[in-house]
Parts: structure tokens; sequence; C-alpha cells
């Protein structure tokens, strides 16, 4: 049993009436076929997972809701960037504005998660879920008053707290001198100008801002693990990045 299947059987004609009164309805896009798939795994750090392979087998997305579409495998899709951070992502979903919903895969990976909302304005990356069923269970949830889901909190208030409050950083002496070998190990490869945030156990709405200093932040992550650190910048330094 594929219970991401069953909802989509059960959702799809779902009909969507917006805060403006405009209505659509929930349509599955076709699936995909036995050479497209063998694509999408060739792209991939890890084997396509079954029920993902099954899923799209059955509808490689859909559209009609607040996000426009959802496309469970667009590997094509290049415009998201932020290498650094997810350097073998899969975008899912978009709000139309270039921000995007991504799992975040890498050679360990069995499941179709975490995933991540990537933002530019504000310039941050925040925990969604591990699971592709949850995400689409509150995107369809999402779609009829009172208008309000996970994703919802995500896209807009708890994307702007972690610009406003900037919380869970680390800073270079905390990791430099933890027990964690994982932290202290990465930490060691920096220097005091780097500041840290461990998303190896986030809950909803964790992330960090990763242009926290202007366009050109950099950002490093640990290998595959979800840790990661950009670099504090001067305000001259930011001033003269920004000419």
């Amino acid at each position: 049993m594929n219970s991401l299947i069953d909802l989509l059987r059960q959702a799809e004609g779902t009909a969507f009436t917006n805060e403006d009164g405009i209505k659509s309805h929930l349509k599955l896009l076709a699936p995909l076929a036995e050479e497209e798939l063998a694509t999408i795994e060739s792209n991939l750090p890890c084997p396509l997972p079954q029920d993902i392979r099954e899923l799209l087998k059955f509808a490689c997305g859909f559209e009609g809701t607040w996000l426009e579409e959802i496309k469970f495998a667009d590997v094509q899709d290049r415009s998201l960037g932020l290498e650094d951070v997810f350097p073998r992502g899969v975008p899912i979903a978009h709000d139309g504005l270039g921000n995007y919903w991504v799992v975040d895969l890498t050679r360990e990976s069995q499941s179709w998660g975490p995933i991540f909302y990537a933002c530019h304005d504000a310039p941050v990356i925040v925990y969604q879920t591990d699971s592709l069923l949850h995400f689409v269970q509150e995107v369809i949830r999402e779609g009829n008053e009172p208008w309000k889901s996970e994703i919802q909190a995500v896209w807009g208030p708890l994307s702007n707290r972690i610009w406003d409050e900037n919380p869970g950083v680390l800073s270079f002496a905390q990791c430099a001198g933890t027990e964690d070998n994982d932290l202290r190990a990465f930490a060691k490869t920096l220097d005091e100008t780097w500041q840290f945030i461990d998303l190896r156990s986030p809950s909803l709405g964790d992330g960090f801002s990763w242009g926290r200093y202007g366009a050109k932040t950099l950002v490093k992550r640990f290998g595959e693990k979800r840790i990661f650190a950009y670099q504090k910048k001067s305000i001259g330094r930011r001033f003269l990045d920004a000419l």
C-alpha cells in the first residue's frame, strides 16, 4: 500500500477557493515512463526509493493549489541554486516568486526527505518536514478556508523569525570546544569568522539565514551531514561586495 497514492486518488478533483474567491481543482500530472524514471535515478546520489518509483508511475505531481504546480522529482529544474547548501537537492514545489521546497538527498537517503524551504527574500533556509506525504497533506489543507497549514507557516512567519532573530546559531568557540565530533571537526576547518547551524535533527521552522551578510555570504556544509556554516562580514565588507 502506498499512502501517498491513496491520498492523491482521494484528493483528485478537490475544489479549492482561495482568499480572493478564485476557484481551482486539484489535477494530477501525467505519470512517468520507465525511461524517464531511469533518467531521474541517474541524477540522484542514492537509489530511487520504491514508494517514490510507484508514485511517479501513478502521477509525477499535481496542480491547482496555491503552489501552482507540484512535481515530485523535478531533477531538470536547475534554477534553485544554493549548491553549497543542497548539492544534490531535488526541487518539488515553488511559490512563483523564486522560492522553492527542496528534498535534500544524500548517498544514504532511503526516503524522499527531509524537505526544506529555500527562500531568497528573506534569504533563509527553513526545515519543513521529513515526509512527502505530510507535505502533500499540508498543501491540500491550505487550499480552503481558513487557509492555514504548516506550509504557510514556513513560507511566512517561520521564515521571518529566522531572519529577524537568527535563532540556534553556534559560535566557532562553541563548536571548537564541544564534545560533538562532527561539530568539532567542522570547526577545525574554519575560523572564528564563521557561525554554525546544526540541522541534523530539526523541528518544524528550524533553519538559518544563508544570506545574512549579503548576497555574497559564504556558506559551507559539513560533507553530507546537515551542519552548515556561514561567514560573518563587517559592514564595510558587505558594502564593497554590493558594489
